[in-house]
């Protein structure tokens, strides 16, 4: 394996050149993943929360799957929240996601005035250690 390789998954090919970052970098055994929002395929924010949260994770879940892993290969997460208040929502759809409780990973969840985009209330950020 190449010691840095970019992850641009399929629909997100607009990401490094409209907004300049990759959405993931493979680095030796790891997955570093930049913060997934709650955006559709043409970037737009998805104006639900529930459906929002569960749009962040299905991008968490695209970048995870173009670098070979899924999530129980994911050993960090931090999540930013525009209001903590909605964490208890945000926890039923992470859970949709994470359903291998032997494979959880740790969790810092932060309260944050704004996200990059007016309209967000989430941003995942994860690791991954990469499948052999």
């Amino acid at each position: 394996m190449p010691r840095r390789e970019t992850v641009v998954p399929e629909g997100m090919e607009d990401v490094p050149e409209r907004f300049r970052y990759s959405p993931g970098v493979k680095a030796g055994p790891f997955l570093f993943m930049a913060g997934q929002l709650g955006r559709d395929e043409h970037l737009n924010v998805v104006e639900d929360k529930e459906a929002q949260f569960a749009q962040a994770f299905e991008n968490v879940e695209k970048v995870l799957r173009s670098a070979g892993a899924t999530f129980d290969d994911v050993v960090d997460m931090v999540t930013y929240h525009t209001d903590m208040r909605e964490l208890q929502l945000f926890i039923e759809v992470k859970d949709r996601y994470f359903t291998n409780l032997d494979r959880l990973p740790t969790w810092t969840a932060i309260g944050v005035a704004a996200l990059a985009m007016p309209g967000l209330f989430a941003e995942i950020k994860c690791t991954a250690l990469l499948p052999d």
